[in-house]
């Protein structure tokens, strides 16, 4: 049946993907209208959560930044089909990075790195970097789909330009797997979701609640002495991104426990607090919070 659904589905998709985008948006704006108007689809959690982020908004904030939040995530939901036959011109024209001469710094040191980054803004585009002088194997980390068939898809959109997508179980042999023969990589790994709260080893405050966080990327950074660099993603404007990279260590042994997760978690929240319609506010983030 999965397969089914999906060999129905893709010819689908691949219309929506080769829309102008112009067109795309337009299409944006009616899914827009049912699934926040009609439907309201998860519309209790993503109150209920950005209420949890911002007690001290008014109602009349609250239903801005959520009428906000419904309109770009239709939108990235649409740019990630897009990318099934977006041109190399075309994204590199609207995924800018600042700073790549980052890359380079990291890459001179012969050592693999970790980039880490949050659901917030294009995570859907990062395999623009690309275009940017990234010459290490370069692998993704993501979470697993229940159905295989758009789970494949999904990994074969994420896969442009040579990337290798992972799975969370998959990752950390993956890694010690590359250390081992000396394969210089790059690691993306999206690290704010909730772990579930009685296995987490570690606790902090996330947008002034306490929650459990993931700790992987800091703890296999630590354990093989990667450099970390988180990647600041900020929305120009509709369908235009601008990202820059910022060093969270060079030598993850030398830094203390949790520091490197900390610095991760205060750069998303200084992003979410000054845009968060951006953010991805679905999920239950908060559902384990003290």
């Amino acid at each position: 049946m999965q397969r089914l659904v999906y060999l129905l589905s893709y010819p689908f998709l691949w219309l929506i993907s080769i829309l102008p985008f112009s067109v795309l948006y337009k299409l944006s704006d009616f899914i827009y209208f049912w699934i926040y108007k009609v439907f309201g689809y998860r519309k209790k959690v993503v109150v209920s959560n950005i209420k949890a982020a911002f007690p001290e908004k008014s109602s009349e904030e609250i239903k801005t930044i959520t009428k906000g939040f419904y309109q770009h995530f239709v939108d990235i939901f649409l740019e990630m089909i897009k990318s099934l036959s977006i041109s190399d011109k075309e994204l590199k024209k609207r995924f800018k990075i600042k700073n790549p001469e980052v890359l380079e710094q990291l890459e001179s040191q012969q050592k693999s790195y970790i980039i880490m980054t949050g659901h917030y803004a294009s995570y859907e585009w990062i395999n623009a970097l690309h275009f940017y002088g990234l010459r290490y194997k370069a692998y993704g980390v993501y979470k697993q789909l229940k159905n295989k068939e758009f789970d494949r898809l999904v990994k074969k959109i994420r896969s442009k330009y040579n990337t290798t997508m992972l799975s969370t179980k998959e990752v950390t042999r993956q890694i010690i797997k590359n250390q081992r023969a000396g394969i210089l990589s790059s690691y993306g790994m999206i690290a704010d979701q909730a772990p579930k709260g009685a296995k987490s080893k570690y606790w902090r405050n996330f947008m002034g609640r306490k929650v459990p966080v993931f700790i992987g990327s800091e703890f296999i950074a630590k354990k093989l002495d990667l450099a970390v660099t988180y990647l600041h993603i900020q929305k120009v404007k509709r369908g235009y991104y601008e990202a820059k990279f910022i060093i969270l260590t060079e030598h993850a042994k030398k830094v203390k426990d949790y520091q490197i997760t900390d610095k991760y978690f205060e750069l998303l929240e200084m992003q979410i607090k000054n845009a968060p319609a951006f953010y991805l506010w679905t999920h239950k983030r908060w559902k384990h919070a003290s």
